[in-house]
């Protein structure tokens, strides 16, 4: 009943050509260490589906996704994530790029065993023509109305990252939103969860751990013990994002050899290489929530 694993062992729990959902939101509760473990892998064709970050343009920056399923790719403050932003400019992506509520509706599908889900989101929009994949049906009843069938996505892997775990798979988020993460766990064959922290058993008695724990132990199919896991994104209410880190990541989209120089200079060594390089766990922990 022990899952927990290390960090190393990530990247081989993916093979190329894999459908891997990422949890989180934009800029907020990213897997980062999970991401880090894959960039350092020879893993590539990835389909990589995402409410994107940071994550989606550093994995489209070294070249392993193939195709993207995507509500929308950004760092809040920074709009449109650059290395995402030079990846689709030179059409090195096959894409997918979906309205944010039919996204999580395919995950919801997907989740239920169902092969789609109806929904009028996307009628008379782009959506369809840019996703042909994507049909209508008719309703059944007197009414008769064409709908969208959202189909499922089906997901190989999902990466979440969590406020604190258990040996045994249990979960809790802290933050003050969830996300989509429980509908990625549950679209998904197997789960991989990073935690900031991790115990033998997390006590669920009270409701509100209970209700902290967003999705069920027995969809989690390993647990990382990730310190400051999700930088340089932020985990409420631990630590918020790293705005200087981010500024100067998007920057080097701007600069000839930046991805190389970046790469370098923070993705050369292990997990905590990489924290030493951005200033320390303590650091890290220092950086102030965002204020919305």
């Amino acid at each position: 009943m022990n899952k927990q694993i290390g960090l190393s062992a990530v990247a081989g729990l993916i093979r190329s050509g894999m459908t891997i959902g990422i949890g989180g939101w934009g800029p907020r509760r990213k897997p980062m260490a999970l991401v880090r473990a894959i960039l350092a892998s020879d893993v590539r064709d990835l389909t990589v589906v995402a409410y994107g970050g940071p994550e989606v343009g550093m994995l489209s920056a070294a070249g392993k996704i193939k195709k993207l399923v995507y509500g929308f790719v950004s760092m809040d403050p920074i709009p449109l994530e650059p290395y995402f932003r030079k990846a689709r400019e030179a059409g090195t992506l096959a894409v997918s790029e979906l309205d944010e509520g039919m996204l999580q509706w395919g995950l919801r599908a997907a989740g239920m065993r169902l092969p789609f889900l109806p929904t009028r989101v996307g009628l008379g929009t782009d959506i369809l023509t840019y996703n042909p994949h994507i049909k209508t049906v008719t309703s059944p009843y007197e009414d008769a109305e064409v709908l969208v069938a959202m189909p499922a996505i089906k997901l190989d892997l999902a990466l979440l990252h969590v406020d604190t775990a258990d040996r045994l798979g249990n979960t809790h988020i802290h933050g003050p939103d969830p996300f989509f993460d429980a509908l990625f766990a549950r679209a998904a064959t197997q789960v991989v969860v990073s935690c900031e922290e991790i115990h033998d058993r997390l006590d669920l008695a009270r409701p509100d751990d209970a209700a902290a724990n967003r999705f069920e132990r027995y969809l989690v199919s390993h647990v990382v013990l990730a310190p400051e896991g999700a930088h340089p994104t932020s985990c409420a209410p631990r630590y918020g994002w790293d705005l200087e880190h981010l500024k100067a990541y998007a920057a080097s989209a701007a600069e000839e050899g930046g991805w190389l120089r970046y790469r370098q200079q923070f993705l050369g060594g292990d997990e905590a290489a990489y924290q030493a390089a951005v200033g320390g766990a303590a650091r890290i922990g220092r950086l102030p929530l965002p204020i919305f």
